[in-house]
């Protein structure tokens, strides 16, 4: 009779536990995202997912050796991310959540568009690569380990930037266009998702604009107030995360939990 009791136990810590895949763990939001979520809970495991472990997610790892797995992935190339869902599968069959918040605005080389003059081919390509296609590959290799009898979330980090109605500025054709397309491939998944896995919710967040690299060159004009550090975005998204309902599946949320037109 012992013995049973103590299996019993055991199996309920077990389904206690929750597996988070994190895309884009190396820095930003994605870095603090991982570190809120191993810090909330000793029973989150994560898996952070990036092409370059940076010195940020080493020393996370370091300090959560047992409950981090680096996994090396580019998010574009599936094979790549075939690879890290397979290696997670040596640990867990289900997930408790999936976010996708690696992103592309510029670099070195590639500035946001101003002008209809300035887009150029290989460009868009990569913003789409990266913002859209990144994401449908991550749902087409991941969706079958958030299907499960309990709640499960697929959370894309989009931008507001990307919503149609709101657009009253113009310039950023890709960066805009690649969000666009991000938000409707959620709003697609997320109608599958209530046939073939009713239990996982979809959606996308706008986390505001957040004190990145990614925002660097955009920061004059922003109010203090309104810059939020990575560390502040990650709270606000997993806030936001868990309040989320099956009837917001399929829905655009930003930092405070508001609903934002597409």
């Amino acid at each position: 009779m012992m013995q049973r009791l103590r299996l019993q136990t055991a199996t309920e810590k077990l389904e206690l536990m929750q597996h988070y895949v994190i895309i884009g763990a190396s820095r930003g939001i994605g870095l603090a995202l991982a570190a809120e979520l191993l810090k909330s809970s000793s029973r989150n495991t994560v898996y952070g997912l990036s092409r370059n472990e940076s010195e940020g997610l080493a020393a996370l790892r370091a300090k959560y050796e047992t409950r981090l797995k680096v996994l090396p992935t580019d998010a574009t190339q599936e094979s790549s991310l075939l690879s890290s869902t397979q290696q997670i599968l040596q640990c867990t069959t289900e997930l408790s959540g999936v976010f996708y918040v690696a992103g592309f605005l510029h670099n070195e080389i590639w500035k946001p568009e101003k002008r209809i003059d300035d887009i150029n081919v290989e460009r868009s390509v990569y913003s789409f690569t990266v913002n859209t296609i990144g994401p449908m590959l991550a749902a087409k290799h991941f969706w079958r380990l958030l299907s499960h009898d309990r709640r499960s979330v697929f959370i894309t980090v989009s931008a507001r930037v990307g919503s149609i109605e709101d657009n009253r500025l113009g310039g950023w054709y890709s960066y805009r266009a690649s969000k666009a397309s991000q938000n409707m491939f959620v709003k697609t998944l997320s109608i599958e998702m209530d046939r073939r896995a009713p239990n996982v919710i979809c959606s996308a967040f706008h986390p505001g604009t957040v004190d990145t690299d990614l925002s660097k060159p955009f920061q004059r004009n922003v109010p203090s107030h309104k810059l939020f550090s990575p560390s502040r975005a990650a709270k606000q998204l997993i806030q936001v995360t868990d309040a989320l309902t099956k009837e917001d599946s399929g829905g655009f949320k930003d930092w405070a939990g508001k609903t934002i037109p597409w």
